[in-house]
C-alpha cells in the first residue's frame, strides 16, 4: 500500500491533471458526508433544536 502512495506522489502531472485530481478528492469528501447523512438520517454536526414557546421550560410544564 505504501508503495502505491509513494509512486503516486512521485508521478509528475500537469496542472490540468492536478486540478482534476484535487476536484475529485474534494467531491469525494463531500460525497462521503452525504452518504453518512443518508445512512443515519441526520447530518454530522446537526442536533435537534431546543424546544421553544409556551410550555418549553420546566416552569411552563414542558416534559420529555
Amino acid at each position: 500500500m505504501t508503495s502505491h502512495v509513494s509512486a503516486l506522489l512521485q508521478k509528475e502531472v500537469s496542472r490540468k491533471e492536478f486540478l482534476g485530481m484535487s476536484g475529485l478528492a474534494i467531491a469525494s469528501i463531500f460525497g462521503f458526508g452525504s452518504v453518512i447523512k443518508l445512512l443515519t438520517g441526520k447530518s454530522l454536526g446537526s442536533q435537534q433544536p431546543a424546544p421553544s414557546g409556551y410550555g418549553a421550560s420546566a416552569y411552563g410544564g414542558y416534559r420529555h
